[in-house]
């Protein structure tokens, strides 16, 4: 018997696939100047928000779940600042790995158990921080969909602020 496609494509991808089309048109639409722009002093920039969320996305499916991403243009250089076209490109190749993963994955593996990579637990004890606790995919799946629902607002407040049309409606 064939096991039933997994509860994260026939739920959550959809919503997420219209969640992530909608910042791709609203950012396709952006000058560099405009990715430059923050909602307050403090605050990260329009495209500091995008390349942190681009960040979680391969932080987690990548360094996470091993799951495998293309190169990315200026990933090794941290003064690389993108252009907005290549953030459009850059959501794009990460949500096709998402997307393919969600599509492949069944409902048994949502509960595979998945440790912290050695890499994250060093960083963790050189800040201080306890180690990270294993995840499950479904928690690591569900904490990059709340990372983006978050930071996705304030996305919304930073272009909002500077009259910029928003991804929501």
């Amino acid at each position: 018997m064939t096991e039933q496609a997994s509860p994260l494509a026939t739920f959550y991808k959809p919503g997420w696939e219209n969640y992530q089309n909608a910042i791709v048109q609203t950012l396709a639409s952006l000058s560099s100047e405009q990715l430059a722009l923050s909602a307050g002093p403090h605050q990260r920039s329009i495209g500091e928000l995008l390349e942190h969320m681009i960040g979680a996305r391969f932080n987690w499916f990548s360094n996470w779940l091993g799951e495998e991403f293309a190169p990315i243009v200026g990933e090794e250089d941290e003064s690389y600042v993108y252009n907005p076209a290549e953030l459009v490109t850059i959501f794009e190749q990460t949500w096709r790995v998402i997307s393919s993963a969600l599509d492949r994955w069944t409902s048994a593996d949502l509960e595979q158990l998945f440790q912290p990579p050695a890499s994250h637990q060093a960083w963790l004890r050189n800040q201080g921080l306890e180690e990270a606790p294993p995840h499950t995919r479904l928690w690591i799946v569900w904490h990059v969909m709340e990372h983006e629902i978050h930071h996705g607002g304030e996305l919304s407040v930073a272009l909002g602020t500077h009259g910029i049309d928003t991804f929501y409606d």
